[in-house]
């Protein structure tokens, strides 16, 4: 196994900062204080604040959905739930172009989902408001494109014009949330890794605010807490159903609108936070929860006293070579039941070899109050508690192809050299577009 880094099994004091918040605002949770505080994630293009001018009319609102009720029932920040009160907030979404208004007495605040916009200008050229038709991508050449419309924001869906049937579909499950991992999926497709996307173009209430929002919003009188900002784009759908797991539980839905058959293997790109600062390993989980794999399943198995050794099938050894090329530290995570978990680390030749545990007695929180859980005896985080990866893979049950699902997560680190690979091939390609 890769010789494990001697970085002390907590997070060091020198990479943990105080977030810029009013001491005086109550919270106990940092929902992105890993995210936010150790490794440095760049949220500024996510959402965008405006001050409307002039002063909209009252029947402006007419045509928005109100959240507001639904926001003050489901927030997680008693801090921004009073805060509204107190101002007399009445927030508003204006589905067809997922802006959402603030309506407070003598002005209105506009937030403006810029990544979203961003991303879809530069497949379409434009915003579409409601479904599309399959058409050539303007960002990805080979490549078409789709928007499917909802409540919250949407889904791009990405198909290669001449498909291999037997390459793997990618999700990006928390495109905002997760910085990146959008350029990640489309490093893949690029490269004839890939024969479509699925991409969450939503929010799913908790992404958070750049400090320079913020203080806009304090100079017009509405500091929130940027702890949990689930009191702007809703964390839970019009049932109470929350919005985080959209994308995984619609999955049947959006694959029935790809040509060809239902895919074999599932790599869903996400993004974390490592132990330490210089972290590059990249771990594939397949879950801590139900359906729980066999492990005779996964491949060859032999089983020593000093661990486990496994030769993977040939549907997880596509997997595996695919993230492969992200780094030389590739780790495997899963359950086979409640109390029987695996970790195991990628040699060269791909074969797997690692241990079994209790969950219980191993797994540890990386950081008091939060679910994060981490693997202190080799100090790497651990991910198969994640529900989100059970409920794809409950989906992907409905497929009828025995759809095996990764669920990939990628340090801060890879995923940065990896969209500055991708601008740098767009600058190229610009080039030789141009003649120069």
């Amino acid at each position: 196994m890769p010789e494990q880094p001697k970085s002390p099994a907590r997070i060091s004091p020198l990479f943990v900062n105080r977030f810029k918040v009013d001491e005086a605002a109550p919270f106990k949770r940092h929902l992105n204080r890993l995210e936010v505080e150790i490794a440095r994630e760049d949220y500024a293009g996510l959402k965008r604040v405006e001050l409307v001018e002039p002063l909209p009319a009252d029947n402006f609102y007419a045509s928005f959905d109100e959240l507001t009720e639904r926001l003050l029932h489901t927030t997680q920040n008693n801090y921004n739930q009073q805060l509204l009160k107190q101002l007399g907030i009445r927030v508003y979404l204006d589905t067809p172009r997922y802006h959402i208004y603030y309506r407070l007495k003598g002005h209105c605040i506009r937030f403006v989902p810029s990544w979203r916009e961003r991303v879809l200008r530069g497949f379409f050229g434009k915003l579409p408001e409601a479904d599309t038709d399959w058409q050539p991508c303007q960002r990805l050449a080979g490549f078409s494109c789709k928007f499917i419309a909802d409540e919250a924001g949407g889904v791009l869906l990405l198909q290669a014009e001449k498909a291999d049937p037997q390459l793997p579909l990618l999700t990006v499950s928390h495109g905002p949330y997760d910085p990146h991992t959008l350029e990640v999926a489309l490093y893949f497709l690029r490269y004839q890794k890939g024969r479509g996307a699925l991409i969450n173009l939503g929010f799913s209430g908790r992404e958070p605010l750049a400090d320079a929002n913020l203080q806009k919003l304090k100079s017009w009188g509405v500091p929130l807490n940027p702890s949990n900002i689930d009191v702007i784009y809703p964390y839970v759908d019009q049932r109470g159903h929350p919005y985080c797991y959209k994308h995984e539980e619609g999955l049947c839905r959006y694959v029935k609108q790809l040509s060809g058959p239902a895919p074999e293997l599932i790599v869903d790109v996400h993004g974390y936070v490592g132990t330490h600062a210089e972290d590059e390993r990249v771990l594939v989980g397949m879950g801590g929860l139900p359906p729980y794999p066999r492990l005779e399943d996964l491949g060859a198995v032999e089983t020593w006293q000093s661990g486990i050794y496994l030769q993977p099938n040939k549907r997880l050894l596509q997997g595996l070579q695919m993230v492969r090329e992200l780094s030389e530290e590739i780790y495997l995570q899963f359950c086979t039941g409640p109390h029987q978990a695996f970790h195991l680390g990628m040699l060269g030749g791909l074969q797997l070899i690692g241990r079994s545990f209790d969950p219980r007695e191993e797994v540890e929180s990386m950081l008091p109050g939060e679910e994060r859980g981490f693997l202190p005896k080799e100090n790497v985080r651990w991910l198969p508690s994640a529900g989100a990866n059970a409920k794809q893979r409950l989906e992907a049950c409905k497929l009828g192809r025995q759809t095996q699902c990764l669920h990939v997560e990628i340090p801060t680190r890879i995923r940065r050299q990896i969209a500055l690979k991708m601008k740098q091939q767009a600058f190229n390609d610009s080039l030789t577009s141009s003649g120069i």
